[in-house]
């Protein structure tokens, strides 16, 4: 089995001899790496976009907006991830940004990931039936985990999700009250526990 490591100086060196600057081959190598890590089939697409990139024009998208359209070509997922990434802080105001063409879609998938915990919060990608959840760079969660992604993508929407809890306000009462049975009023003989316990607590 290849190590993570392995993965990422790889898959780094050959996005160098496919054409990118050796800047952006460390951010490719960062996420194929990542894409790895959490299940995904990032070496397999990784290569299937360097063989189909020799024979066919990408759109390079470099101003991300709320709604990009690529007339004729599908956009790279490479420029439009590192763009997405270094963007983020003023992409986070559209709220849900969209893209009508992307090839390779799998790809852009770790920038946004990283995107997700600079912002702090988690970002939802939807696609041909197919949904992401990038959870602050912690996990991807999908239901194609360890499938083909497909080698090309229509009306890609992208939800910058705002944190809310995932309980009501009634459970965290109910549950709250119950974490207050844990406060013990403190006696003398509890102090004198307390006290003696030092001498032989080994944490």
């Amino acid at each position: 089995m290849k190590s993570l490591s392995e993965i990422d100086t790889t898959s780094k060196r050959a996005s160098r001899a496919a054409g990118f600057s050796w800047g952006v081959s460390e951010e490719i190598g960062k996420s194929i790496r990542l894409l790895e890590l959490f299940g995904f089939q990032g070496v397999k697409t990784l290569n299937q976009y360097y063989e189909t990139k020799p024979n066919q024009k990408f759109e390079n998208l470099n101003l991300i907006n709320e709604k990009n359209i690529s007339e004729n070509n599908s956009f790279c997922p490479i420029t439009l991830g590192v763009n997405f990434l270094d963007q983020i802080r003023s992409i986070e105001k559209f709220k849900v940004i969209t893209f009508n063409k992307v090839a390779f879609p799998l790809l852009m998938l770790p920038f946004l990931s990283r995107s997700s915990e600079i912002i702090g919060k988690k970002i939802n990608v939807k696609f041909d039936q197919i949904e992401f959840l990038l959870n602050l760079n912690v996990n991807i969660s999908s239901n194609i985990l360890n499938q083909s992604c497909p080698i090309s993508a229509e009306n890609i929407v992208v939800s910058i999700l705002e944190n809310e809890d995932n309980f009501s306000e009634q459970e965290w009462k109910s549950l709250y009250k119950l974490s207050e049975d844990t406060f013990v009023e403190e006696t003398d003989s509890l102090k004198e526990g307390a006290a003696g316990a030092g001498l032989t607590d080994n944490d």
